[in-house]
C-alpha cells in the first residue's frame, strides 16, 4: 500500500493542502503518520475526499458531512438526512426557477415601461414582501407575457 504524502493527495485530487490540514483538524479526515513534516494517508483517503466533495456540492456543512462517517472513516449515510436534503433542494429549485422565470419576463417585458407592466408590479409587491419576511416561497410564474 502506497501512502501519500500530502502534497501528492493535494495534486492528485485538486484540494489544497490548507483544506485538507482542516478537514483534519475537523475530523473529517485521518493521517495516518508522517514523512518528515508531511502528513501520510492512505490511498482510500480519495474516496473519502470524494464524498466530502459530494457533500460540500450537496449543500452539507463540515459538521453535517462529518456524521456521515462512521469512526472508521467509512460511509455512514442517514438516508433520512438525505431525503430531507433533497427535498431542501428541490424547493430551492423551485425558487430559483421562478426567481429565473421572473427575471426573464422582466429582461423581454413588451411594456414601454417596467414600471407600467402589471407582473413586474407584482413582483415588486412580492420581493417587498419576501425581504420582510412575510413571504416564505417563491411565487410561480407563467412565461407568457
Amino acid at each position: 500500500m502506497k501512502l501519500l504524502d500530502i502534497s501528492e493527495l493535494s495534486k492528485s485530487t485538486g484540494i489544497a493542502a490548507s483544506a485538507l490540514r482542516h478537514y483534519e483538524e475537523k475530523g473529517l479526515i485521518a493521517s495516518i503518520g508522517r514523512r518528515g513534516m508531511k502528513r501520510l494517508f492512505a490511498p482510500d483517503i480519495i474516496d473519502q475526499l470524494a464524498l466530502i466533495n459530494l457533500g460540500k456540492a450537496g449543500g452539507f456543512s463540515l459538521d453535517e458531512i462529518k456524521t456521515m462517517f462512521g469512526p472508521d472513516g467509512r460511509p455512514a449515510l442517514s438516508r433520512q438526512k438525505l431525503h430531507a436534503r433533497v427535498d431542501e433542494l428541490d424547493r430551492q429549485i423551485e425558487r430559483l426557477n421562478a426567481l429565473r422565470d421572473m427575471i426573464r419576463h422582466v429582461a423581454e417585458c413588451p411594456a414601454p415601461s417596467h414600471m407600467e407592466c402589471p407582473k413586474f408590479q407584482k413582483l415588486i409587491k412580492i420581493s417587498s414582501k419576501r425581504s420582510l419576511g412575510n413571504s416564505p416561497t417563491a411565487p410561480t410564474w407563467s412565461r407568457s407575457k
